[in-house]
């Protein structure tokens, strides 16, 4: 439950009728833009908004977005502009209210925490998408790929720092996203139950909430680490209770999601905890690297990746049946497997012609067209929906070249390291939770970035990058001591 915030305590009455007239003026003048199809008119407003707030308390905000988060959609605006409502305006309100924060010192970031090494990353790796972007080959979408980001890196690297002041916050601020998420569950399930539960029936069953079912059941994986550790942090019965139920919504959800990355992440993430107990990160990391480099190197000798071309008239889509649809999966005859395929040879061939700066972000389509390879193409590669590649690394690999792909990796190699370092430093189990919790959430996204690109979806990325501000956050609370078994 939201604590009493002292700033909004103090504020008497009468501002908060001039405050509330104010929203209410902005709310009328947003609409009748929106009406217009001229999105410019809202930034005024927003940036008002974002002062005012910033006055009052801006964490009323974050709270805000992660309740609406679960219930955000697209939104099509005239010109074949989209934006997802409401979780894209209240981050360009957290963009403004989090530096004014700052300036104002009303919060502030200590020296260690500037200087992480997760945060030092996380900087290089936007620079060096700014670098790539200036040989792009369609600069006006690099350049918009370049302030979507500082959307998600502003709010939920430094807003969750300041936010989680006290590292038990992330229980708080967790199960804020994962009460709107439960309600979407059963809000689909009901719908999903009139449809008896059919595979091919998940998809309209999650409108309008969820583009598709792999966003979806994603969602859903990455709050069960946060569940089932916070059942286990509460200290009272009716939140040990509510944490429970959250953990039973949220399987029975991926259950009758029917996405295979999602089910195969749960056991990976549970291997993954097994690996971190015994000190062995840095193994499992070192083993990825080098699989990974075998893999390209067999594949990419006298053109061995042909000898995995698909069959065009025996790829198909078990859309009705679950159990075939899982046979064509190993079989190699599932169209989105060998539609990965399709496009995974197209993102390796564009990142061996422009090794060092990619295409530049954002561009992967329609660029990727001139790379593929006809033998792989599939009756669903005409791609309408404009999708990319389904492997986060790929797409950074052909979008920013090798020094953006292996700056992400040293994103996510770092994390997983501090991880195990923080599980065996924490000598209290309530620490050794929130890592856990964290941890494993991160963990769930990354295995999930193998088969989508994922990091720019609002209702993933956000927590992407708070898992990262929490590992931060503990790293600086966590002293460092003998640590006990939780």
């Amino acid at each position: 439950m939201l604590p009493r915030l002292p700033l909004l305590r103090r504020t008497p009455p009468p501002e908060f009728l001039i405050f509330g007239t104010f929203v209410l003026l902005l709310v009328g003048g947003g609409a009748w833009w929106l009406l217009r199809g001229d999105v410019r008119g809202l930034l005024p407003g927003l940036g008002l908004l974002a002062a005012a707030i910033v006055l009052l308390d801006w964490r009323l905000v974050f709270y805000l977005f992660l309740f609406t988060l679960g219930f955000s959609h697209e939104f099509h605006l005239p010109g074949g502009l989209a934006m997802d409502v409401p979780s894209e305006p209240l981050m360009l309100v957290l963009l403004a209210c989090v530096p004014l924060a700052l300036l104002f010192r009303q919060q502030h970031l200590s020296a260690r925490e500037w200087q992480h090494p997760l945060l030092l990353l996380l900087l290089l790796q936007l620079l060096w998408a700014g670098t790539s972007a200036l040989t792009s080959v369609d600069a006006v979408k690099s350049v918009k790929f370049l302030l979507a980001k500082l959307w998600y890196l502003v709010p939920f690297v430094l807003g969750t720092l300041l936010l989680l002041r006290n590292p038990a916050h992330l229980w708080r601020l967790s199960g804020v996203y994962a009460l709107s998420v439960c309600i979407t569950v059963v809000y689909t399930a009901v719908r999903h139950a009139g449809m008896r539960f059919g595979f091919d029936a998940i998809h309209p069953a999650l409108q309008p909430f969820y583009r598709n079912h792999v966003i979806y059941a994603t969602v859903l994986a990455l709050l069960l680490p946060y569940a089932l550790y916070g059942a286990r942090a509460a200290t009272h019965w009716r939140v040990r209770r509510a944490w429970r139920v959250a953990v039973v919504v949220l399987l029975f959800g991926l259950l009758t999601s029917y996405t295979r990355a999602s089910f195969l992440s749960l056991p990976a993430a549970a291997a993954f905890y097994l690996v971190l107990r015994w000190r062995q990160t840095r193994l499992m990391l070192a083993t990825v690297v080098v699989a990974a480099v075998a893999a390209a190197s067999y594949f990419a000798y006298q053109s061995n990746f042909m000898r995995y071309a698909p069959d065009f008239e025996q790829t198909v889509f078990n859309g009705h049946n679950f159990e075939k649809h899982l046979e064509a999966t190993y079989e190699l005859k599932d169209v989105s497997g060998m539609e990965r395929l399709y496009r995974w040879v197209a993102a390796a061939r564009m990142a061996h012609e422009k090794p060092w700066l990619g295409s530049g972000p954002s561009t992967f389509y329609p660029e990727y067209k001139r790379y593929t390879v006809k033998g792989f193409r599939t009756y669903v590669s005409n791609n309408p929906e404009h999708s990319t590649t389904h492997n986060y690394f790929l797409l950074l690999l052909a979008e920013q070249g090798v020094p953006g792909c292996g700056l992400f990796l040293l994103v996510v190699g770092t994390a997983l390291l501090l991880v195990e370092r923080l599980y065996h430093r924490s000598a209290r189990p309530e620490h050794r939770r929130l890592v856990l919790a964290a941890g494993l959430s991160f963990f769930i996204i990354v295995f999930h970035l193998l088969l989508n690109e994922l990091v720019e979806v609002d209702k993933i990325g956000s927590f992407f990058f708070v898992a990262l501000a929490a590992l931060v956050r503990l790293d600086v609370t966590i002293p460092e001591e003998a640590p006990q078994e939780a």
